[in-house]
């Protein structure tokens, strides 16, 4: 049996790690929140003390945490003085590129297998275990991680070398982002224009404007069931979020003088919603901004 160290367990890494219980590894779990760590040990996880605690003779490690400052601590202060000279070392958190590369480089400077591996899919993704995860790293680091990452997701594709997989998931979420400001504000646009909106989601879902913001998370309530558009904007991937990816967007295309207007469109939009007491609603709730209709 294979033990698993998993550090940070909020909405994504909750579920994910009671998806590791239930293939039948031995979890041990640490967050600072005991009301985390209480849902963790309801799923089967056994709770440790502190991160040393729950890294210590673990096989693996999997941290899921808020940001790059909180991982670099994370690694520096605790995981690399406590983990087995054997162990993968797995960072699931979004972050910076330049922080995912650091870590790498210290965890190879100590002869430790590390690989960043960032998830796309959001809360009901993680708990049903169909994320999917991009992951950079050294080959031989990807091999290992890749059959205890297969456990929480449908996808596990390596993206490269160390901090690919941040990468490849800042590019992911930026185009997410643009398209479905798009994708709203060409709703509210058909709709002004006297179209239905199931009307028009029917003739664009099957025509050259077609996207995944449209077809499978429609922020019009009506034509995709599922989309939270049908629950007030409530659960999927909060706008703070994806203002959070779309800043980490802007700031790895500074660095590398790579223009972004439609991205950094997007941020002053999801910014703007965010300060007008939009952060917590699911980023299709973008359109409410555009429509003129929301109320904090």
């Amino acid at each position: 049996m294979t033990t698993i160290a998993f550090i940070g367990l909020g909405n994504m890494g909750s579920g994910m790690a009671a998806n590791l219980v239930k293939a039948g590894h031995a979890v041990r779990a640490f967050d600072l929140s005991e009301a985390a760590l209480a849902r963790a040990v309801a799923d089967g996880a056994t709770a440790a003390k502190s991160v040393a605690e729950a890294v210590a003779g673990a096989d693996a490690v999997v941290t899921m945490l808020p940001a790059g400052k909180h991982v670099r601590a994370v690694y520096e202060a605790e995981v690399f003085g406590a983990a087995r000279s054997d162990a993968i070392l797995i960072d699931c958190s979004t972050i910076d590129v330049g922080s995912a590369r650091a870590v790498a480089e210290q965890a190879a400077a100590r002869g430790l297998a590390f690989v960043d591996a960032p998830v796309s899919g959001g809360v009901a993704a993680a708990a049903g275990g169909t994320l999917t995860f991009m992951v950079g790293g050294p080959a031989e680091a990807f091999a290992r991680a890749e059959p205890i990452l297969a456990r929480m997701g449908k996808a596990v594709i390596h993206a490269g070398a160390a901090g690919s997989g941040q990468a490849a998931k800042i590019c992911n979420n930026m185009l997410l982002g643009a398209s479905m400001v798009a994708t709203a504000e060409t709703f509210v646009l058909a709709q002004k224009l006297g179209l239905d909106p199931q009307t028009f989601f029917d003739i664009a879902s099957k025509a050259s404007g077609q996207c995944w913001s449209m077809t499978s998370y429609c922020p019009v309530p009506g034509p995709v069931p599922t989309a939270p558009s049908n629950r007030d904007y409530e659960g999927g991937f909060a706008a703070a979020l994806m203002l959070k990816d779309l800043k980490l967007a802007l700031e790895a295309a500074s660095g590398v003088d790579a223009s972004v207007p439609m991205g950094a469109q997007a941020e002053a939009l999801y910014q703007a919603f965010g300060n007008l007491g939009g952060a917590g609603k699911d980023f299709s709730a973008i359109i409410k901004l555009l429509d003129g209709s929301w109320r904090a």
